[in-house]
């Protein structure tokens, strides 16, 4: 039996429509909410269309990265996430001395948070995480693709790095 590579003939097109499919309702209010806070800023930086290819492009290595972490998985991978945290990537880049308001459990329930340090900390979360299933062996059974994160967050970070010093964008 021959078995064909997941990115031959038609399933290429899986690479971009993964990330603008769900899992359910609160998969998509909770990449919702993450797009609204901090998607609109960075869309104001890059404008509209360098942000599709900016958002199309970090989702794809996002895909790329949980592929690598799990290449055995014959399962689907759903959701924007990936695409998503590269707007948190280069949300940190673009704007490392923004606050943005957080809900903090058991501290108070509201509260401006450097957004460097949020950000920083969902990362290492992710990463954390994405570690965890690979040594527990579950980044191949489904769930949360969490090197997807990881890998579109990095991806995001390191496109805006190289578009500031291509001078695509300025400083504002």
């Amino acid at each position: 039996r021959i078995v064909q590579h997941p990115l031959d003939g038609q399933q290429w097109l899986t690479v971009l429509t993964h990330m603008f499919m769900h899992g359910g309702v609160l998969h998509l209010l909770g990449n919702g909410w993450f797009l609204w806070i901090f998607g609109g800023n960075v869309e104001d930086r890059l404008g509209s269309l360098r942000f599709l290819v900016f958002y199309a492009a970090t989702g794809a290595a996002a895909g790329a990265a949980q592929i690598a972490a799990g290449p055995s998985s014959a399962l689907p991978m759903l959701g924007a996430s990936g695409a998503i945290s590269g707007v948190l990537g280069g949300y940190l880049i673009l704007f490392p001395t923004a606050f943005v308001w957080t809900l903090v459990p058991w501290v108070v329930p509201i509260l401006p948070v450097p957004a460097v340090v949020f950000l920083v900390l969902w990362f290492v979360l992710q990463a954390y995480h994405g570690v965890g299933s690979l040594l527990d062996g579950s980044a191949a059974d489904g769930g949360v693709a969490w090197w997807a994160h990881a890998g579109g967050f990095a991806a995001g970070a390191m496109l805006i790095l190289w578009a500031k010093r291509a001078k695509w964008i300025g400083r504002k």
